[in-house]
């Protein structure tokens, strides 16, 4: 059940957390000419965006007080409960969004800790660093109630383009999670295969030529891993081109070149024993999919 107007034209904002992705998030929807009032543990931080024409205010208490939306921004759930149970009667009937970051169980625990103080809560996962907030491409995640949403999209528009996910509180941080995972997993995958030429005295810089300029964009085409997701959803893996049994032959010479290097082995041995998939051997490389679906057991 929601609490907000079917039209919401007020402009008034407050905001709760003013590390550097606050700050950025206070600037961005001051341009877009919020009525913006901030709070901040260490009141200096607040200066900037004061001397852009925030109000601030002394206590979150005041904050939520001062508008319909109150935007968190701090650097766990923990934090945020500390802080907003002072407020807790000022938020009632209002809106919170969360942008702090967390688990899908802790945003439940969040919607649960919102619903019985009568607040509307909706989850968010910021997706660029702070110099993007509020410029074209700035993606920022949401889950919750579509009627809380859609009241406030023009709001939550003025940090970023604000994707809906679902009801489901927990969609946006475990898009959040799932993406990151893909951002770090790429990340170290070029940082060990650099390393690898680096034993050969081949610079970063003269590898990435071939690496990023050729090699990504043509062979790992991102394009063609979305052309695998409807074989992903139906579990079909045709090992027509090549397969899972050949892959690991691969990551076997990836491994040892590695020892023989001299180079941290541990990456490339980890996507081996992922590739040693009972039943799959004639299927190809994506199949390694249906063991990821599964949890491992914990030792």
């Amino acid at each position: 059940m929601t609490h907000s107007s079917n039209t919401v034209q007020d402009n008034r904002v407050s905001l709760v957390g003013l590390g550097p992705m606050g700050l950025a998030l206070g600037g961005a929807l001051l341009k877009q000419r919020h009525c913006l009032t901030v709070w901040n543990r260490t009141p200096d931080k607040a200066d900037e965006l004061v001397a852009q024409g925030a109000q601030q205010a002394r206590t979150v208490a005041e904050a939520a007080t001062a508008s319909t939306i109150t935007i968190v921004c701090l650097n766990d759930y923990t934090t945020m409960y500390r802080f907003l149970d002072r407020a807790a009667a000022e938020l009632e009937g209002k809106v919170l969004v969360n942008l702090s970051s967390g688990t899908p169980s802790e945003a439940r625990a969040a919607l649960a800790w919102s619903a019985e103080r009568g607040i509307d809560y909706l989850e968010g996962a910021i997706m660029v660093p702070p110099p993007l907030v509020g410029e074209p491409g700035a993606v920022i995640l949401y889950s919750g109630d579509q009627g809380v949403f859609d009241r406030h999209r023009t709001t939550l528009a003025g940090m970023g383009d604000p994707r809906y996910l679902g009801a489901d509180i927990g969609l946006a941080v475990l898009y959040n999670t799932a993406l990151l995972e893909m951002m770090y997993a790429t990340i170290n995958g070029w940082l060990h295969a650099t390393a690898l030429l680096d034993s050969a005295n081949v610079s970063a810089q003269k590898f990435a030529e071939l690496a990023l300029g050729w090699f990504m964009p043509t062979v790992v085409d991102y394009a063609s891993l979305a052309e695998q997701a409807p074989d992903l959803d139906a579990a079909d893996y045709p090992g027509d081109l090549g397969t899972l049994a050949m892959n690991l032959n691969a990551l076997e010479h990836i491994t040892r070149a590695s020892e023989e290097q001299g180079v941290h082995s541990d990456h490339p041995r980890l996507m081996k024993e992922l590739a040693v998939t009972e039943g799959h051997g004639s299927h190809n490389y994506f199949a390694i999919y249906e063991l990821l679906k599964k949890a491992r057991p914990r030792s």
